[in-house]
């Protein structure tokens, strides 16, 4: 997406647009960026915040029942206790809320911390009853994170975010890794277009368990599908069994 700073209503209207349009494409999981609705990030973010997830999560749950998919919902600025948090919301075909994971790693550099508070739970949830899980954004650089979802059985882990320039090869090599250490496949959303001086540098990839990128976006607003074998997964374990020869009890500092 091509997301416009604090412009919540053409947001919303261009999510629903490009939804209809990947249900058309066959797609039964569909996965939107990083604060889709608000953008990264105005300074008014806090007013602009939801409440307790509304109205985002009654948009994304009509969309989800309208047409029988799965959504993983980006993330979006929400309140709660008058705390506002980075949060992602995942649901059903039935509309039903599956997954909440609030952004553990808020990104200093940009002050993002001075705006949100920061999760403390890491989340795995099932589609259809695969294992899943969403990081959001500056996540991507902790190891440990996307570590810890492979050891509880995570099979698709979905990277949403904003990434702007002039990081994209981090971006890419960061995917790519984590992909490939943890044996499991990357779905990644990213934004593309401007924000004040941000300009977001999309490439929005599939990766497989091998570190392969299997379908790919460029620097412009697209929508992009494949369908997965998760059997890959258990070819790629077989081969190198890296869980097999882990040995955590020296992993100490």
């Amino acid at each position: 997406m091509n997301i416009s700073l604090g412009n919540i209503q053409k947001n919303r209207l261009q999510a629903a647009a490009m939804i209809e349009r990947a249900v058309q494409d066959g797609s039964d999981v569909i996965a939107l960026p990083e604060l889709w609705n608000t953008g990264f990030f105005p300074k008014k973010v806090q007013a602009l915040a939801d409440l307790q997830g509304e109205p985002s999560c009654s948009f994304l749950a009509e969309l989800a029942v309208k047409y029988r998919i799965n959504i993983v919902g980006g993330s979006i600025a929400s309140k709660e206790d008058d705390k506002t948090y980075n949060i992602s919301y995942v649901f059903n075909r039935q509309g039903e809320i599956i997954s909440q994971y609030k952004k553990i790693h808020l990104f200093s550099f940009s002050g993002e911390n001075n705006y949100f508070e920061h999760g403390n739970e890491i989340n795995v949830y099932e589609l259809d009853g695969i294992k899943a899980a969403t990081i959001i954004c500056y996540d991507l650089r902790f190891v440990e994170l996307s570590r810890i979802l492979a050891l509880k059985g995570v099979q698709i882990l979905f990277i949403v975010a904003q990434w702007p320039h002039p990081r994209l090869e981090h971006w890419k090599i960061l995917l790519k890794a984590r992909a490939i250490e943890n044996q499991l496949f990357i779905a990644a959303v990213n934004t593309v277009g401007k924000a004040k001086k941000l300009i977001f540098c999309g490439n929005s990839m599939f990766i497989d368990p091998w570190g392969k990128v299997v379908a790919s976006a460029r620097e412009e607003k697209a929508i992009i599908t494949h369908k997965i074998d998760l059997a890959v997964i258990q070819d790629v374990r077989r081969k190198i069994d890296v869980f097999r020869d882990r040995r955590p009890g020296i992993y100490k500092f």
